[in-house]
C-alpha cells in the first residue's frame, strides 16, 4: 500500500509539473542525519510540505494553515521526538529534514514534496546508515575477533576501506569477507595490534560514509608488545613489568629467563640470584611484575612472563638491556682516561650524552658541562673533571636510561678502584719508612752494645783510656782560660 501511494503521488505531481532529484546521504548510527530539500521560495504563497518514507509512509507534514503532523512511527507519542523540520529556514527555501539518533531501520528512500501554489518541487533522498560491529569489544588476547562494516541499505558497487587509529589497516592473516567488490568484514586474532578506533570508510557515487567502533584487547597491557626493552645500569635495581588488563587475575603466574640462540620456542634457563617475583597476595593481583635488586652485567637477556586467564595462557616476552661504563687504563704521561658507555644491546640507541654532575659541601647538586658521543676522554689531574659523570643514552622517542661513573682523585687515577689503590700505596710507603727507621735505630744500638762488650773484656785498658781522656779534657779547659 505505501508503495502504491508513493507511485500514485509521484505520477500526480509529475503531471502538475513536479521537479525530481535524487541525493545520497550517509549517516552513522546514533548520529544526526540531515536530508536536504532546497528550492526557490515563492511568495506570497504559504508552502505545503510533506516528507514521506517509501516503506513507512508519512514522516512529517505541514499544511498551509501551519498545522504539523507526524507519522505513526515518528510521532512524539511513540517516544522522544527524533524528527523536525526547522521553520526558521523556510524563508530561504530550505525544507531539510533532521532525524536525530538515527537507527539502522531508518535507512531507505525519502521523498520531499514542496507545493507553492500550483508549482510543486519533489526531491528524493536515499539515507544510508553506516555502523561498525565488533564480535567482542573486549576480546581476550589470542581469541578470534571479527569487525564488520554494515550499511543499510547496502550500496551495490561501493568500495570499503578500513583505518585503525586513523592509519590504513592491512589484514595480516588475509582473512576477510567480501560483499561484491568490498571488504566489509575483517577477521583477525586478537592482539594489542588491534586495539584502538576502527573506522569503516564507504565510497559510493562521490559520497563518503563513515562509522567507527572502539576495540580493546584484554591481556598483558604492560609491556604493550613482545620484545620490549627494559634498560638498567650495573649495580642498580630494576623492575620487569608484567601488568594484565584491569579485572584480569592470572592464575599460576610464571617468570622465566630464556636461553639465547632460540628464536622459536626458546628453552628457559636459571633466573638471576637477585631476581624477586611479585608477592602472591599483592593489592593489585593483575600486576605480576618482578624485580632485580642489584643488576649484574650477566643478567642481560630475554625474560618471559605468563599467566592463565579464561582458559588462555597469556605470555609476554621482554629484553633486559644492561649498561655500564668501561674506563681505560690512565696514562702516566698525560694523566688522561677514556670512558666508554657500553650496552648489551644498543640497537635502539640513536645518540649518547655525557653530563657532569657536581656536589658541593652541602650536598647540593649542580650540572656542569655536557658532551656528546659514546666515549669521553678527560684528564683526571684536572680539578674541573672531579665528581660524577653520567652517560645518558637516547632513542627515537627520548631518554632510554643512564649510567654513572665517579672521578674522586686528582692523582691521574680515576674511579673507585684506582683511588683505593692510591690509598694502599701511600700506607705501604709510610709503613716501609717507619720500619727502616726502626731498623737503623736497632742497628745503632747493636753496634754500641758490641763496642761496650769488647771494652769490658780489658778493664786495665779501660782505666788507661779513661785517664787519658780526662787529661785531654783538662788541658783543653786550661787553654781556654789562658
Amino acid at each position: 500500500m505505501p508503495l502504491e501511494y508513493f507511485i500514485f503521488g509521484a505520477i500526480t505531481f509529475f503531471l502538475t509539473g513536479a521537479q525530481c532529484e535524487v541525493t545520497e546521504v550517509f549517516a552513522e548510527a546514533g548520529s544526526q542525519a540531515v536530508l536536504p530539500c532546497k528550492c526557490r521560495p515563492s511568495y506570497p504563497f504559504i508552502p505545503y510540505i510533506i516528507w514521506s518514507n517509501a516503506d513507512k509512509g508519512t514522516v512529517w507534514r505541514k499544511d498551509r494553515n501551519g498545522l504539523q503532523y507526524w507519522g505513526a512511527s515518528w510521532s512524539p507519542k511513540a517516544g522522544p521526538q527524533r524528527v523536525r523540520c526547522p521553520h526558521s529556514q523556510f524563508e530561504r527555501g530550505d525544507f531539510s529534514l533532521q532525524i536525530n539518533n538515527v537507527r539502522e531501520e531508518d535507512g531507505g528512500d525519502y521523498t520531499c514534496r514542496v507545493a507553492h501554489g500550483e508549482r510543486v518541487v519533489e526531491k528524493v533522498v536515499t539515507l544510508r546508515i553506516t555502523k561498525v560491529s565488533v564480535s567482542s569489544s573486549v576480546p581476550i588476547w589470542g581469541v578470534g575477533v571479527s569487525i564488520s562494516c554494515n550499511v543499510t541499505p547496502w550500496p551495490h558497487g561501493a568500495s570499503v576501506r578500513w583505518t585503525l587509529n586513523n592509519s590504513p589497516f592491512v589484514p595480516q592473516t588475509g582473512m576477510a569477507s567480501n560483499r561484491g567488490t568490498s571488504t566489509n568484514v575483517v577477521r583477525e586474532k586478537a592482539t594489542a595490534r588491534l586495539t584502538g578506533k576502527w573506522t569503516c570508510v564507504v565510497d559510493y557515487r562521490g559520497k563518503e560514509g563513515r562509522a567507527s567502533a572502539a576495540l580493546t584487547v584484554r591481556g598483558v597491557i604492560t609491556p604493550s608488545k613482545d620484545d620490549s626493552k627494559v634498560y638498567a645500569a650495573v649495580g642498580s635495581a630494576v623492575t620487569l613489568p608484567c601488568v594484565f588488563s584491569p579485572g584480569l587475575i592470572p592464575s599460576n603466574p610464571v617468570w622465566e629467563k630464556l636461553k639465547p640462540g632460540f628464536l622459536f620456542n626458546p628453552a628457559p634457563g636459571p633466573l638471576p640470584a637477585s631476581f624477586s617475583p611479585s608477592k602472591p597476595f599483592s593489592p593489585r593481583p593483575n600486576d605480576q611484575s618482578a624485580s632485580l635488586k642489584e643488576v649484574e652485567f650477566e643478567d642481560e637477556g630475554r625474560y618471559r612472563c605468563s599467566g592463565a586467564v579464561e582458559g588462555q595462557r597469556l605470555t609476554r616476552n621482554m629484553q633486559l638491556v644492561v649498561a655500564k661504563i668501561h674506563s681505560s687504563v690512565p696514562s702516566k704521561n698525560t694523566g688522561s682516561v677514556t670512558l666508554t658507555c657500553q650496552l648489551t644491546d644498543a640497537s635502539e640507541v640513536t645518540n649518547y650524552e655525557w653530563v657532569h654532575v657536581v656536589y658541593d659541601l652541602n650536598g647540593t647538586q649542580s650540572v656542569g658541562s655536557i658532551q656528546k658521543g659514546k666515549t669521553l676522554s678527560m684528564s683526571t689531574v684536572s680539578e674541573e673533571n672531579q665528581g660524577e659523570w653520567a652517560c645518558h643514552f637516547y632513542g627515537k622517542h627520548g631518554l632510554l636510561g643512564n649510567v654513572t661513573y665517579h672521578i674522586q682523585l686528582m692523582s691521574g687515577l680515576s674511579g673507585q678502584e684506582p683511588s683505593g689503590v692510591s690509598h694502599n700505596t701511600a700506607a705501604l710507603v709510610g709503613l716501609s719508612f717507619l720500619l727502616l727507621v726502626l731498623l737503623l735505630i736497632l742497628a745503632q744500638m747493636y753496634k754500641n752494645h758490641q763496642r761496650r762488650k769488647r771494652i769490658f773484656q780489658f778493664p786495665a785498658l779501660e782505666t788507661i783510656v779513661h785517664t787519658v781522656s780526662n787529661e785531654r779534657e783538662e788541658r783543653e779547659r786550661n787553654q781556654v782560660k789562658k
